[in-house]
């Protein structure tokens, strides 16, 4: 019998929706919680050019910093970089775009861009020009704001714990960090799961991400998923 959600997918169907140029959106922080299956297929497939949003680079070998590393992305939006050096030379040789987002407003950017919202509206950094640029501002109430866009990708990419069927999400303890803002926020949501089970398996308490923002599951190597609607 075929999965009747159509949702669970092999990496090699997820890596249909990748291409060179396109933006991307990762959950993760430091690594933890970015998915390694899915930014190895980007690798082995050769993408470039790619816009990247997400809390931070990695490091040179772990998560996205594997990308930036190898000089896959034009530009990152991102609340830090210090973890990678690769991103730090990269940008002062003028290979790599960087856009410093401060991680709570980078947070609530992202949420934004998965509720529908343009944009919002913060007092952070609006004395800052790494911060501030040339961004549009507001007054309210006789205050100053800083309107920071909303941020949304072509294709989200994030790591969960367990997924049912239907694409519901539970993340394990500090994996959790950004990936259900992502998840909100792509056109496109993969989701890269360590373990699926058939739907009615998870407790609705535990579930973190609804999988109506989830498009497809990828089991992460060594998952037997076939079992999961057999």
């Amino acid at each position: 019998m075929e999965n009747p959600f159509g949702k669970i997918a092999t990496l090699e169907k997820a890596m249909e929706f990748f291409h060179d140029g396109m933006t991307l959106m990762f959950g993760g922080f430091g690594g933890v919680g970015t998915p390694p299956g899915l930014i190895d297929g980007i690798l082995e497939k050769g993408i470039r050019n790619l816009t990247l949003i997400g809390n931070d680079t990695g490091f040179p070998h772990i998560g996205i910093g594997k990308l930036v590393s190898q000089e896959r992305a034009k530009k990152v939006i991102a609340s830090h970089i210090g973890s990678n050096p690769f991103a730090g030379q990269f940008m002062h040789e003028g290979k790599l775009e960087v856009e410093f987002s401060p991680q709570g407003i980078l947070a609530e950017r992202i949420r934004a861009g998965g509720v529908g919202l343009p944009g919002i509206l913060s007092d952070i950094g609006k004395d800052i020009e790494l911060v501030a640029g040339d961004k549009q501002r507001v007054v309210l109430n006789g205050k100053e704001y800083l309107v920071e866009e909303a941020l949304t990708a072509e294709v989200s990419i994030v790591f969960a714990k367990k997924a049912d069927e239907y694409g519901n999400l539970i993340y394990d303890k500090s994996a959790r960090n950004t990936n259900p803002l992502v998840a909100m926020a792509g056109t496109i949501t993969i989701a890269e799961v360590e373990e699926i089970v058939p739907l009615g398996t998870l407790d609705a308490e535990e579930i973190i991400t609804p999988g109506v923002f989830v498009d497809y599951i990828i089991p992460t190597k060594g998952v037997n998923w076939k079992w999961a609607w057999e």
